[in-house]
């Protein structure tokens, strides 16, 4: 049926509910899986605090840091069912852009993500990314509450 599931994440715990998720139904079809991380450009002047505190350099790496640990509990998730899983970040004021971009760059069949992620403030300014996907998506698209 699927033979490359895509699955974005943001660290969140919906975000790692939709991983699980992503898991198992990759295992029941024999696909792989592929994760994908979307951090935001360093910008001066922003609404999130790690950007104001932070050079750019120490931005990025931080920011990294932080991918490849929201990126290794997938590698982690997916190792545990026997699922081979490939994954990658990358910078972005346009996550959806991004993700989108992933899914056909790996010739991904199905995208799996969480209704939503992040909260507060961060998620209202950002906007509904999930629903930026299903609009913009030739890829089907299986959102997760």
């Amino acid at each position: 049926m699927f033979k490359k599931i895509l699955v974005p994440t943001d660290g969140s715990k919906l975000s790692e509910k939709a991983v699980k998720r992503a898991v198992q139904l990759a295992k029941q079809t024999k696909a792989s899986i592929k994760a994908v991380h979307v951090i935001p450009k360093f910008h001066t002047f922003t609404y999130q605090s790690d950007m104001l505190e932070l050079t750019a350099k120490e931005y990025e790496a931080s920011a990294s840091a932080k991918a490849r640990d929201y990126l290794g509990y997938v590698d982690r998730v997916a190792k545990a069912a026997d699922v081979e899983c490939d994954s990658d970040y990358a910078f972005s004021d346009q996550p959806f852009q991004e993700i989108i971009k992933s899914a056909q760059k790996g010739k991904c069949d199905l995208i799996v993500m969480a209704s939503h992620g992040r909260r507060g403030i961060e998620g209202f300014l950002l906007g509904s990314e999930t629903q930026k996907v299903l609009t913009h998506s030739s890829v089907p698209v299986l959102v997760l509450r």
